[in-house]
């Protein structure tokens, strides 16, 4: 990549990309190797007859990340990018060549970044229609008009050139932050799950369930990832089930602790689908329905778990008498009520 930078990024006005630097950075040009993590600042501009500015994400909600060696669809700007030093500001003007897929990127960011009133400059159109329902990509598209903006339809049908203006905030190599989700590959995702987990049980040693509840799901949502690459029963899912399953009773019982009932029911119902003798899963779950006021589904698991696990026989007797005797009060309180409405 860096010699590819070396001939296109230029002040040669016969090149693709040229270069003019506006505000001098600091230090040496960083090493933008694969997965280093930048944050800048752009201004977008066409210049086919007159300056016209298309988008500034300092109007934006937030400044503009990018991972490099993650295919981003601009291939100019880490073209562009790879050449600054921090806190440098450069005008990078770009030849249609480069440019043809900045009208995708860019509905794409102003759907995710725009507040929702934007302040463009002059003959800086964000005409938005939406479309209702879902459909798919084309057939949005039409629906909206093209990509639901005026200057982005037309740039989209007449390709042009463009002025891109950078400022480089941050440079973060792969090894220096936390790289979420969908910016790690399957070794990656695999390898960060013990470690989400371990820090899940040590917010709830903390007694802190929410923030273990956040580090479980995160865990959870990688291994689902990786068991959609592979085939149900097969020996790699399966092995990843057997991560998947604690989380979810650990999750489970975050959950209880919040005395939020369903969502305990729900991971409880997941793992007895693939392992109906769980006593775990049966005791949260019976716990859970008491709360959510299931009696009768309550008292079937614990005296499911008990049977599984005598261990348990006098402290699931004790929950049962428990449900019971609210059953009756419950039953006392409607009748009691009857009689009070038909008196």
């Amino acid at each position: 990549m860096g010699m590819v930078v070396q001939a296109d990024v230029s002040t040669n006005p016969n090149l693709p990309i040229q270069k003019k630097v506006l505000h001098a950075g600091k230090g040496e040009i960083p090493n933008f190797k694969h997965g280093t993590k930048v944050t800048f600042h752009f201004v977008a501009k066409r210049l086919d007859s007159e300056t016209i500015l298309l988008d500034d994400s300092r109007k934006w909600t937030k400044p503009m990340e990018l991972i490099f060696g993650k295919k981003f669809k601009l291939e100019s700007w880490e073209m562009s990018l790879e050449t600054m030093r921090v806190g440098e500001v450069a005008s990078f003007t770009t030849k249609r060549v480069y440019t043809h897929s900045y009208p995708i990127v860019a509905k794409t960011l102003r759907d995710n970044f725009l507040p929702d009133k934007c302040g463009g400059g002059e003959g800086h159109s964000h005409k938005k229609k939406k479309a209702s329902g879902h459909m798919c990509g084309m057939m949005a598209m039409q629906a909206e008009g093209g990509l639901g903006y005026d200057d982005l339809n037309q740039l989209m049908k007449s390709p042009e050139d463009l002025e891109f203006i950078f400022e480089l905030l941050h440079v973060e190599q792969p090894e220096d932050y936390e790289k979420e989700s969908w910016q790690m590959d399957a070794d990656e995702k695999l390898s960060s799950v013990p470690a989400l987990k371990s820090e899940g049980n040590t917010l709830f040693g903390a007694k802190d369930y929410t923030g273990a509840s956040e580090k479980y799901t995160a865990a959870l949502g990688r291994l689902e990832q990786l068991m959609l690459r592979e085939k149900p029963g097969e020996e790699e899912w399966e092995e990843l089930l057997d991560l998947k399953i604690p989380l979810l009773l650990n999750l489970a019982q975050c959950r209880l602790s919040l005395r939020d009932y369903y969502p305990v029911i729900e991971h409880c119902d997941e793992v007895l689908k693939h392992d109906p003798q769980n006593v775990k899963a049966l005791f949260r779950r019976a716990k859970a329905n008491v709360g959510a006021w299931n009696p009768g589904q309550a008292k079937t698991d614990f005296q499911a778990a008990m049977d599984l696990d005598t261990s348990l026989v006098n402290t699931c007797k004790k929950e049962i008498l428990a449900v019971e005797k609210l059953e009756q009060n419950k039953n006392s309180a409607d009748k009691e009520k009857m009689t009070k409405l038909f008196s």
